[in-house]
């Protein structure tokens, strides 16, 4: 393989790999940091290891994280072999075991959990980060000195020539189009935009309301999504002890570096 190819491919390998959120907070589990080494080999399969920020995160929300990844890895454009590695996780594993035999995520998790229906929790996720990303695309059309009415009144081309101000409401405005013409596909040329979760179309009277609601979950995620990092960065970071000697509370950290020849490899 040239290194031109390897470059252009190891390229939209971590395109698709963006593209995978962590359901629960909307953030790509590349920016999360959850995905530990992508690699296309000489042979042009690839492999991929994914650690999540604590032993114990939800066998569910690790599921629909790693079958998000498997269908990253299907999309790819020269259709590799893969090998998708769960790291450090109370059921690595088995999760490991069952897929080098062949099984679905799905089989695997259902084995683990019962459950192999999680068409409830993928909804709850998805309503989230729907609200999430119209609030951030409110607020910039705010910002850009838009009246609600305006706002509200707003069609997908009128949405779509607008201009938003802020980093966030930016990134976010192709992104709610997304959620919402997923959501609601129904939704044509007159239509506005700014509608619930449930479809009702947003009035000017329920705004101040419905965006302390908006505010409320967004803060919420924020705080999952500092927390997950901060978790993750202590529990895999290597400490560095100013007299050579580790204390108590670097034990309750997790910030003590494992024995000589038994580090593992992790990002910086």
């Amino acid at each position: 393989m040239s290194a031109a190819l390897r470059g252009r491919r190891q390229a939209e390998l971590w395109r698709r790999l963006s593209e995978v959120n962590d359901p629960e907070l909307d953030e790509p589990v590349t920016n999360m940091g959850f995905v530990e080494r992508a690699e296309i080999l000489d042979n042009a399969s690839v492999e991929v290891e994914f650690r999540l920020p604590t032993y114990w995160c939800s066998p569910n929300f690790a599921f629909l994280m790693l079958d998000g990844v498997r269908e990253a890895l299907e999309a790819l454009s020269w259709k590799p072999a893969y090998r998708i590695q769960l790291q450090d996780h109370m059921f690595a594993d088995e999760v490991n075991r069952g897929i080098a035999a062949g099984k679905s995520f799905g089989q695997v998790f259902g084995e683990m959990t019962g459950d192999l229906d999680l068409t409830a929790l993928r909804e709850t996720f998805r309503a989230k980060a729907y609200k999430r990303r119209q609030e951030a695309v409110l607020l910039g059309l705010r910002q850009v000195g838009l009246g609600d009415d305006a706002i509200l009144a707003m069609d997908l081309p009128a949405f779509d020539a607008t201009q938003l101000a802020g980093e966030e409401a930016v990134a976010q405005k192709p992104r709610y189009r997304q959620a919402l013409l997923e959501r609601h596909p129904q939704i044509g040329r007159g239509d506005g935009v700014f509608r619930t979760w449930e479809g009702v179309p947003l009035t000017a009277a329920m705004l101040a309301s419905y965006l302390g609601d908006l505010r409320s979950l967004r803060i919420n995620m924020e705080f999952n999504g500092a927390l997950c990092r901060g978790l993750k960065q202590t529990r895999y970071k290597q400490a560095e002890f100013t007299d050579g000697e580790p204390t108590l509370v670097d034990f309750i950290l997790d910030r003590v570096p494992p024995a000589a020849g038994n580090a593992p490899a992790v990002n910086s």
